[in-house]
């Protein structure tokens, strides 16, 4: 690390001679200026264009207008030199002149001629070719502006006679200061357009860079850094068009000279002071931030001081604020250096930006000295690399924000899973106590009223379960965990077994539920039947919660078949309230009805329609809806089935709540025969199809193992009872216990490592898992534990039943 420091700072030193030299403003190579004359008699202006350096001719405080000569003896000084710098008063005016011999033929010949401190005329032979501002003997007549303009210079002339009258009345520095050239019209033009596209171009791209990332900050992730970086492309991009060359000024030719002359200090002073907070907000663990807080309150001072004070005044601040400012640079060099050496995110580029910008400042300042001629197409290439690296560090850091706030998602999402089954198995573990007891009552000799207020309590509890199981599915769904089975089904057999499951709460409302099954719908297909219960079942129910009177259809019709494939339109349609056109949307959103009176009237969450369209669109479908207010709804899909020849699997339906209280599943008196291979009998013996069978109940919950003993006791069967794995390992005796019912979560050792340890005992018992969970992918790692059947929580006693009569069948 510390070698590869060593090299970018060794590059960065040996850029700078290159440029410096490369660039240097020549001397014996270029003709230069004696007395007032230049001889360019010699010199080709067609190859390369010569710089009018040298001697000329100054009269202070003259500004003489052609024909008239300048009166009195001139003074030979240096051109461009500053006023200050030639002893001068920094405020004042005065004319040069210059004689220039041209070389003959002289033809297409134009001048680059720059702006000076602060406003200037400039006349050939007599004729006024330019000027910037009103240049005058009194600030109250002057006008300062700054220009910089090519000029043609009348052809076949062999002698020009160049006037520049320059005042100042208001900056702190006042003269020429800038190079004035003289070549090839064609050339001087093309490299005057160029120049200024470039400035243009880099301005364009700083500032929508800026506003690039300014979007970032506002509408990702508020990252202080990027919004300062931001600001400071914003605020940097005005000095690429509002100094040096001054293309804004071409455009725009009425500005302000001192409007431009305060944001031209302003926007260095903010630029440098929003650079300054971008490195503290980037790598705030290297840097010093009494030292930074120093160096931004003195940027700070300096932008209050250029927006407070005339022109005279903050311009003085340049040369200091030059020293802080590659101060500042050399100890961002430093905080650079340490996070690399730390590895923060981005460092090494970080690293490389800086040395490109310490590059970069160090040539405009050389050039701004005088030290070096033109180098914009260096500063073009350091501006880009600058602001490229920048944005690589930003980027790096933006993607590893983004890849945090992956990995606390992703947390996130496993908290709220686990907080979803904990809360799952919480819910479902007393509910089983208040169905399992309300079914226990429900058996015995009740009076009328007191059934009728049992079904009330059952109805409720069942819809409570219905809401957990909602919930769980949408998240489940959400979280990309369905799976779907393909097995044969016969879809007539499976819509009339869910028309079966609602038959009774379409009669307790007096409503008509019908089946209408295409006859050319004959095939096995394969497919998911509980996902497709699922979808049907949410349809039906609905269809009949918001039907007060009429009927409702399930309707399922063969659209056609390609490929071997049966393409199946579903549909459910009722008499019900409909909905609104401008509701019908709403609907299949989470959480939704169509109105808040329809959640206070009917109740119900809003996912059953939402689920039922995910797991549609899930299978390449898609839930429709036709209705009108006071008419009825439909709700319709088609689903393409493989064409199978096996024997279809008979999956009972699942509806949104269990059956009619007093309806049983499974008779007992069947239950019986099964077990004892005797034909059904009537008498009480039958009604106790677990006699004389021994069932070893592992349970925690002391609730759970009253419903659970009081239900099998109901049935003949003998109980006895453990509390946890471990005690259910020290009470088993395979010579007793004919069956295990096992709870899967219990303290001490849980069902899992119990059912292992029976297993490896060599013991071939049959044992029921009784959990809280609905997750198929929990049940599917339960058969891995040699469980023989899984009952979820909370069971109806005759799934219970059917379960235990399966495995002792089975024995």
């Amino acid at each position: 690390m510390k070698g590869r420091h060593y090299l970018i700072a060794c590059s960065t030193l040996l850029l700078t001679t290159w440029i410096t030299r490369v660039h240097a403003v020549p001397g014996k190579d270029f003709p230069m200026a004696a007395g007032g004359v230049m001889d360019l008699r010699g010199w080709d202006l067609s190859e390369q264009p010569v710089r009018l350096n040298g001697d000329w001719a100054l009269f202070w405080h003259q500004l003489t207008f052609p024909p008239d000569t300048p009166k009195g003896s001139p003074a030979f000084v240096t051109f461009p030199r500053l006023w200050n710098d030639l002893g001068l008063p920094n405020k004042g005016y005065a004319t040069y002149t210059l004689t220039v011999l041209l070389p003959k033929p002289s033809y297409h010949l134009a001048m680059q001629v720059p702006d000076c401190y602060s406003c200037y005329r400039f006349f050939v032979n007599g004729r006024l070719i330019c000027s910037a501002g009103k240049p005058d003997t009194t600030a109250e007549r002057a006008e300062p502006h700054w220009f910089n303009k090519t000029v043609n210079i009348p052809d076949g002339a062999d002698t020009l006679h160049l006037l520049l009258q320059v005042a100042n009345f208001w900056h702190s520095r006042g003269g020429p200061y800038k190079q004035m050239r003289l070549g090839d019209r064609s050339a001087l033009f093309l490299e005057t357009d160029r120049n200024k596209a470039v400035d243009f171009l880099l301005c364009g791209c700083l500032f929508m860079g800026g506003l690039f990332f300014l979007g970032l900050y506002l509408f990702g992730r508020h990252d202080k850094a990027i919004l300062f970086f931001s600001l400071f492309c914003v605020t940097y991009s005005y000095r690429l068009i509002g100094t040096d060359l001054y293309p804004l000024h071409a455009i725009f030719p009425d500005l302000s000279w001192f409007l431009t002359i305060h944001l031209e200090y302003l926007t260095l002073f903010l630029s440098i002071t929003f650079l300054v907070e971008y490195v503290r907000r980037l790598y705030p663990e290297d840097v010093n931030h009494r030292y930074i807080n120093v160096m931004e309150w003195f940027c700070i001072v300096f932008a209050v001081i250029s927006v407070l004070t005339p022109p005279s005044i903050f311009t003085r601040l340049i040369n200091p604020f030059l020293i802080v400012m590659f101060a500042y640079i050399v100890y961002t060099i430093y905080v650079y250096i340490q996070a690399a050496r730390h590895r923060r995110i981005g460092s090494s580029y970080a690293l490389m930006s800086m040395g490109v910008l310490m590059v970069t400042f160090t040539v405009l300042n050389l050039e701004y000295l005088g030290f070096v001629g033109r180098t914009q197409w260096v500063q073009a290439i350091g501006y880009i690399s600058f602001f490229f690296l920048q944005s690589l560090i930003l980027s790096f850091r933006f993607s590893h924000d983004l890849k945090q706030a992956k990995i606390q998602a992703e947390q996130g999402a496993r908290a709220k899973s686990e907080f979803l089954s904990s809360m799952s198995h919480e819910i479902r573990t007393p509910l089983n106590s208040v169905i399992g007891m309300t079914h226990l009552l429900l058996m015995n000799e009740t009076r009328s009223d007191q059934k009728e207020q049992l079904e009330v309590l059952l109805f409720s509890a069942n819809n409570l379960l219905s809401i957990v199981n909602d919930i769980l599915d949408y998240h489940k769904i959400e979280a990309g965990k369905i799976e779907f089975e393909s097995v044969p089904i016969r879809l007539p057999e499976l819509a009339s077994n869910i028309v079966a499951g609602f038959a009774s709460f379409a009669r307790e409302k007096n409503i008509a539920l019908h089946l209408d099954v295409d006859p050319g719908i004959t095939e096995t297909v394969t497919g998911d039947p509980t996902r497709l219960c699922q979808v049907i079942n949410n349809l039906v129910h609905n269809a009949i919660k918001f039907t007060n009177q009429g009927s409702v259809w399930l309707r399922l019709k063969a659209e056609g078949r390609e490929a071997g494939s049966l393409r199946v339109l579903f549909s459910v349609e009722d008499t019900g309230i409909g909905i609104s056109p401008d509701k019908q949307r709403q609907v299949f959103d989470e959480f939704a009805q169509a109105d808040s009176s329809t959640s206070r009237s009917y109740g119900g969450t809003g996912l059953g329609l939402t689920i039922s369209q995910k797991l549609l669109r899930l299978r390449g479908s898609e839930l429709h809806l036709r209705s009108a207010v006071g008419k009825g709804s439909t709700f319709y899909f088609s689903l393409l089935f493989p064409i199978v020849s096996e024997p279809a699997v008979q999956v009972a339906p699942v509806p949104k709540t269990f059956p009619h209280p007093g309806e049983t599943l499974v008779p007992p008196a069947a239950v019986h025969a099964q077990l004892t291979g005797k034909p059904t009998e009537t008498t009480p013996a039958a009604e106790r199809p677990l006699a004389d069978v021994c069932i070893l109940l592992v349970e925690d919950n002391p609730l759970n193992v009253l419903v659970t003993t009081k239900v099998l006791n109901r049935w003949g069967a003998q109980v006895e009872h453990a509390g946890n794995g471990k005690e259910a390992l020290e009470k088993l005796n395979p010579l007793v216990h004919r069956l295990i019912l096992m709870d899967m979560h219990m303290p001490v050792m849980d069902g899992y490592s119990a059912t292992m340890r029976i297993r490896e005992m060599g013991l071939t018992l049959p044992i029921i898992a009784l959990t809280a969970s609905v997750a198929k992918e929990e049940h599917k790692a339960l058969y891995n534990y040699y469980i023989d059947e899984v009952v979820t929580k909370p069971f109806h006693p005759d799934q219970l039943l059917r379960a235990i009569t399966k495995c002792l069948i089975s024995e």
